[in-house]
């Protein structure tokens, strides 16, 4: 039998096998630490990464972060789509909301400057650069139904996986339940409307885009990497995604952001007189 043959029969052979994977295996989990990461964004030191990670072609990824955390999303292949929830840590029940989002800042298209608001007028996140401009803030991911009828699998193991599939069990590794997921915001996979309300997929912008967002509170993120509920390609379509996340600083007032707009001054101070007001 092949397991008799490699050993791994007994507890003691299969500890051995196990542990001759390290370092040779394909990367399917978080490299801890992450100052262990061999490419650490320019000006960043290797010991303020906090969060460093390949999620592959149809996986999914979640962290707990401070609030002043930088987190890069790489595009290295150029079919990534990452479906992002926000939440606020320790109040779950404060989450990204999209409809704010869009109707706050006036703007459907995300892009640079853009803040990711929750329904509490607070800002979860800041879009601090934007390599990439292929963006979807209205279609949400992928559900196991539709994924089902287009690619005949939608289950989180299966060969489609289901965008909201893989966030129900990010959220439940941090005590969130599939209720408690809402909207998501797609990255690296755009969508526009055209003149008669229709929606244009515009697909990714290519290999090697990035877009670099910063934390304005304590968050738990949750990610998912599959393909995007629009995508008219017949296969099942979507390459793996890079996370870098270091320590930085919370937007203050003299930042170009925190005045860029009216509203977003608002929800600015908003977030920093939340975060005052509970010692963070």
């Amino acid at each position: 039998m092949t397991t008799l043959q490699n050993g791994t029969a007994t507890t003691a052979g299969a500890r051995a096998h196990a542990r001759a994977q390290e370092g040779t295996a394909v990367h399917t989990a978080p490299t801890v630490p992450a100052a262990r990461w061999e490419n650490p964004p320019e000006g960043v030191a290797a010991a303020d990464l906090v969060w460093a990670d390949r999620v592959p072609a149809g996986g999914y990824a979640h962290r707990v972060l401070a609030p002043g955390t930088a987190i890069r999303l790489t595009d290295p292949e150029g079919d990534a789509c990452a479906s992002l929830l926000l939440f606020h840590a320790g109040m779950p029940w404060e989450r990204l909301n999209v409809a704010d989002t869009v109707k706050v800042q006036w703007q459907v298209y995300a892009g640079a400057s853009y803040l990711l608001l929750s329904d509490q007028a607070r800002v979860l996140a800041t879009i601090l650069h934007d390599g990439s401009g292929r963006h979807d803030t209205l279609y949400g991911t992928s559900t196991r139904a539709r994924n089902e009828r287009r690619y005949g699998d939608g289950s989180p193991h299966g060969p489609s996986p289901a965008g909201r599939e893989l966030l129900a069990l990010a959220g439940a590794k941090n005590g969130l339940e599939r209720r408690d997921l809402p909207p998501s915001i797609s990255l690296f996979q755009g969508v526009r409307i055209d003149a008669d309300g229709r929606p244009e997929w515009q697909g990714s912008a290519g290999p090697g885009a990035s877009v670099t967002l910063r934390t304005e509170l304590p968050v738990i993120v949750l990610l998912a990497n599959a393909a995007h509920p629009l995508d008219p390609r017949p296969d099942y379509t979507v390459t793996p995604l890079e996370i870098l996340a270091w320590r930085d600083r919370v937007t203050t007032p003299d930042d170009p952001q925190w005045s860029a707009t009216p509203e977003g001054r608002r929800a600015y101070e908003n977030t920093a007189d939340h975060r005052k007001g509970r010692g963070l």
